[in-house]
């Protein structure tokens, strides 16, 4: 067993497991989509086999290259086309989002997070780690990535809340009273951060390192690999500034001056530099409630 787990209480971890155990898998189509994309040398031919099997998936994609997200000029209607001109990466982020959000985000399993105000947070981080990744001149073919990185960063949080649900509201009461990081309030009174049961939920799903590590060290992006630290302090950047800017709230509200310089020195940024930002993050977000409204009508078709 890790170190991390062994640090935690058990009895806690066990039933966060259990409960993770019992979260319904990822469709077999987008198990598919992740391997056809993890493959050397896959070609947009590849990924349109294993997507237009999936009526309800096809849909999706192009609902949402359809949208204001992502602005084209004329309406898509071929899978194929859609493929080609969004690329395997995005098509694979947007089929893994929507279905996390699909399988995870139900009304129910929100017993002491408001969930309008969760998603909104969500959202809301996820278009700012895209424009901050933007700004540090990541390739475009990679921004993506940032995004849906950060609109998933707290999913954590959902089996603790749902699993501990007088204890989670007495972590957030803990944290809003002494003005501190929640994770440490859930340590405290839940014996389980979010950091580790969004790491749990991302081996079950087998999701990339990439994101596992940005579940676990958003709110310590130095202890990411090397490789990795750079989205992740990203994510952590983009979570701060949804913070700060009350956009949502997932129950952070008091982010620390020390952590937010740490952050910026990793991305290699000024708080400067984020000033202009405001106006195109809230027009994003507008926009990226569409992975909302997608993973919604899937909830309410099945």
């Amino acid at each position: 067993m890790n170190s991390d787990l062994m640090d935690s209480n058990d009895s806690q971890v066990t039933k966060i497991q259990k409960y993770i155990d019992r979260m319904p898998s990822l469709s077999t189509t987008v198990t598919k989509v992740l391997e056809v994309c993890n493959t050397p040398n896959a070609s947009p031919n590849d990924l349109n086999r294993v997507i237009s099997l999936d009526p309800v998936l096809t849909g999706q994609v192009l609902k949402l290259i359809n949208s204001a997200y992502y602005s084209l000029p004329n309406q898509i209607s071929s899978l194929a086309r859609a493929i080609i001109m969004l690329g395997l990466n995005t098509v694979k982020n947007l089929a893994l989002s929507t279905a996390i959000i699909s399988t995870i985000g139900k009304h129910d399993s929100f017993k002491s997070l408001p969930m309008d105000d969760f998603w909104s947070h969500s959202i809301c981080v996820g278009v700012t780690a895209k424009a901050l990744a933007a700004q540090q001149n990541i390739p475009i073919i990679e921004r993506e990535e940032y995004f849906v990185a950060g609109m998933l960063h707290d999913l954590g949080k959902i089996p603790l809340n749902n699993c501990f649900a007088a204890e989670y509201v007495q972590a957030l009461q803990l944290a809003e009273l002494e003005q501190g990081p929640l994770i440490h309030a859930e340590k405290l009174l839940v014996g389980i951060d979010h950091g580790l049961s969004g790491r749990l939920i991302g081996e079950k799903w087998q999701l990339s390192d990439t994101m596992i590590q940005s579940f676990c060290f958003h709110h310590d992006p130095a202890s990411a690999s090397s490789g990795n630290r750079s989205l992740v302090a990203t994510v952590a950047l983009a979570n701060l500034y949804a913070n700060i800017y009350e956009i949502g709230s997932a129950g952070d509200l008091f982010p620390k001056a020390s952590f937010l310089l740490d952050i910026l020195d990793i991305v290699g940024l000024t708080w400067q530099d984020l000033g202009p930002l405001y106006n195109v993050v809230c027009g994003e977000i507008d926009k990226a409630q569409i992975f909302l409204k997608v993973a919604e009508k899937d909830r309410n078709e099945n």
